[in-house]
């Protein structure tokens, strides 16, 4: 599967100058400009105005700054409506010769990014989850590492192959560096120097100062990881697998998903939980093996309902349905709402299929056609897709040259939320109509490729998985745009959705790769939104005081959990509902497959739904988890409401409601 996507030929939008896309000259060596480049990635800041806001590459904040890099195990900082990680620079590493000019990223892979100060004659080996901090320094160079910290002690183990020096901190900090060759190290009160040295260094904090961790750092101190990809070789498995200098055994750092869906059986690996870093993410635990292996549970893609409409209700959705295609019209040039309510009536033309009223499926039909094939045929004068070069992708004709622009789709910000909904869109209308989905096959796979693109070797106008984070196993959704805490993310079901979209577009082509490749990042979002997102009672994961308050994430950042929305305050407890369910969808019940915390969510959330100003489209979300475990009572609160948010409908909420009727959650 890794290599496998159909093999329609490639196609590029017609091409675009963009005036507000940063040059990628700037940090990017050269040799990497021929090629299509990251635009949500874990080191997204590195490349983005100065390069040097900090990125979280597990365990450690990293920032960058011209000729020197910065390094600290951060502390943590929360209230009951925030959580985030500071940084404070524990170790700087530069050079003590002269140097100048920018650092250049010279290679990136799924689970590592390589870090050069070309003048300083310093490469820094930044692979997620190493406990190491690895820097070869090319050249016989003078190095100098610096501290905010007071140095209470520094001491030195060496023989004929172990170079190893112990760092004590006034903060309670134990820091161990490896050298590959013997080093002369002095240090001060906050300076360590070294006289001219080439090979490798690696520097680690020492966790909890404990003699058993150190004993596993020093182990595994031999063999580093210089960069590591991720494979999807079959549906729903990833392998990670490094590439290793030197000799010895591997130690990495598993975030709690890993330990979810590590295959012990399948790998040879060894796990310490008792080898811990904190983090944001969780506990990050010890597991040493040159290779993993996580599988996760199936999920089902499917076009309708799981269980069906009984057939009693179905006159029901058919009133509702006739009434929602008739008043079907397309009021926006922006394209995440273009897309919202191209999805919302292919939503209606399947519903149709699953209640057997067939009569208004040509209408949805001609509507979807008329809306659809502008975009894809470059014949929609107020905007459309265009392709920039300067990165390697797809971006709007009006966000080419305005930022703010279809919520910065022209700077590769929501790219799979947009472009999910076309798919959807597009899917359904390949299902109905083979003739057309054939004729615009090309196209279709173009927007997909654009944020799902497998190998770019097969397709290089595309960089790999666009959105999704392999380390992470979630989507970003912040684009070239620099922030303090990193990449974001606000709208798991919206990520779900895309990746839904794209399998359900692989099943209208027969294209058996794509439906496996859009079900297993479907799956693994969802195994994320519940990790991260879906805040349990009884979870672990944050802080007391931010678990009794909330149920809900409402956006999830690299360095940071915020309760708060781009468009709402965190008070607003529908709106953080809405933005983690929409569009509802079959793929929906497998989002929120946890009925026990279905009702703790809706409780929580309808506390203050009945205050003035609430809004009936957001009440909608949720009252249609309130029908997982409650169908009548959602069903009278359903009826009450006067609007719907602008993807959803009458008919998609009684489609939701009436499919799960003869349910049993008692």
């Amino acid at each position: 599967m890794a290599n496998q996507q159909d093999n329609t030929t490639p196609y590029i939008f017609p091409q675009t100058q963009s005036t507000v896309l940063p040059d990628p000259s700037n940090f990017f060596s050269s040799d990497l400009l021929s090629k299509p480049l990251p635009t949500n990635s874990f080191f997204q800041n590195f490349v983005l105005k100065n390069g040097d806001q900090p990125e979280y590459i597990h365990p450690y904040l990293i920032k960058s700054s011209n000729s020197s890099l910065s390094l600290s195990y951060p502390s943590r900082s929360y209230t009951a409506s925030s959580i985030y990680q500071v940084f404070n620079p524990d170790l700087t590493i530069s050079s003590k010769q002269s140097s100048t000019g920018k650092h250049k990223i010279s290679s990136f892979s799924d689970l590592s990014v390589t870090l050069d100060i070309p003048s300083s004659n310093l490469r820094f080996f930044l692979v997620r989850g190493s406990p190491y901090l690895t820097l070869l320094v090319t050249r016989p160079t003078p190095l100098s590492i610096t501290t905010n910290h007071v140095i209470l002690s520094f001491s030195s183990t060496a023989s004929t192959s172990f170079n190893k020096f112990t760092i004590k901190f006034n903060n309670g900090q134990t820091w161990l560096l490896y050298a590959s060759s013997p080093i002369k190290l002095s240090n001060t009160n906050s300076e360590i120097t070294s006289e001219a040295f080439s090979g490798t260094i690696r520097i680690a904090l020492l966790p909890n100062s404990d003699p058993q961790n150190e004993a596993i750092l020093d182990l595994c101190s031999f063999a580093y990881p210089v960069s590591g990809n991720a494979v999807i070789r079959e549906p729903f498995c990833v392998e990670y697998i490094w590439d290793i200098k030197g000799s010895g055994e591997v130690l990495l750092l598993a975030h709690p998903l890993h330990v979810q869906l590590l295959c012990t059986s399948e790998t040879d690996v060894a796990v310490f939980n008792d080898f811990k870093y904190r983090s944001i993410d969780g506990d990050l635990v010890g597991v040493m093996g040159k290779s993993w292996v996580l599988r996760t549970e199936p999920v089902s893609v499917t076009w309708h309902s799981s269980k069906g409409v009984i057939e009693e209700y179905q006159d029901e959705i058919v009133s509702a349905l006739v009434n929602d295609v008739e008043t079907l019209k397309m009021g926006t040039i922006e394209s995440y709402f273009y897309g919202k309510l191209l999805a919302r009536a292919a939503r209606l033309a399947l519903i149709a299929e699953e209640v057997f009223f067939y009569d208004v499926i040509p209408k949805v039909s001609k509507f979807l056609k008329d809306t659809i094939e502008p975009w894809l045929n470059g014949t929609f004068k107020l905007n459309g897709f265009v392709y920039d070069h300067k990165w390697g992708g797809i971006i709007t004709y009006k966000g080419s040259d305005d930022a703010r622009a279809d919520f910065g789709f022209g700077i590769y910000n929501d790219h799979q939320y947009h472009l999910g909904y076309f798919l959807y869109a597009i899917a359904v209308l390949a299902k109905i109509d083979p003739a057309w989905g054939k004729k615009y096959k090309s196209k279709a796979y173009s927007l997909m490729q654009d944020f799902m693109n497998l190998d770019p070797k097969s397709n290089s106008n595309y960089t790999k998985l666009r959105c999704f984070d392999l380390y992470k196993l979630h989507s970003w959704a912040a684009g070239l745009t620099e922030f303090t805490d990193g990449r974001n993310h606000e709208s798991t079901s919206q990520a779900v959705s895309a990746y839904y979209s794209a399998a359900l577009m692989g099943m209208a082509y027969g294209d058996v790769h794509l439906v496996a490749l859009g079900s297993t990042l479907a799956a693994m979002e969802i195994r994320a939104a519940q990790t991260w997102f879906h805040v349990k009672m009884e979870d672990s994961m944050y802080e007391d005081d931010f678990t009794v308050e909330n149920r809900m994430m409402g956006i999830l950042w690299a360095n940071k959990r915020d309760t708060d929305l781009w468009f709402a305050s965190h008070k607003l407890k529908e709106y953080r509902v809405g933005i983690h369910l929409l569009p509802i969808m079959p793929i929906s019940e497998a989002l929120f497959s946890d009925v026990d915390y279905v009702i703790e969510l809706v409780y929580w959330a309808s506390a203050d739904l009945n205050r003035e100003g609430a809004e009936d489209g957001w009440k909608g979300f949720v009252y249609a988890l309130q029908a997982i475990y409650d169908n009548q009572g959602a069903l009278q609160k359903v009826k009450e409401l006067k609007g719907f948010d602008d993807g959803n409908s009458l008919t998609n909420l009684l489609w939701w409601i009436y499919s799960r009727i003869d349910a049993d959650y008692t």
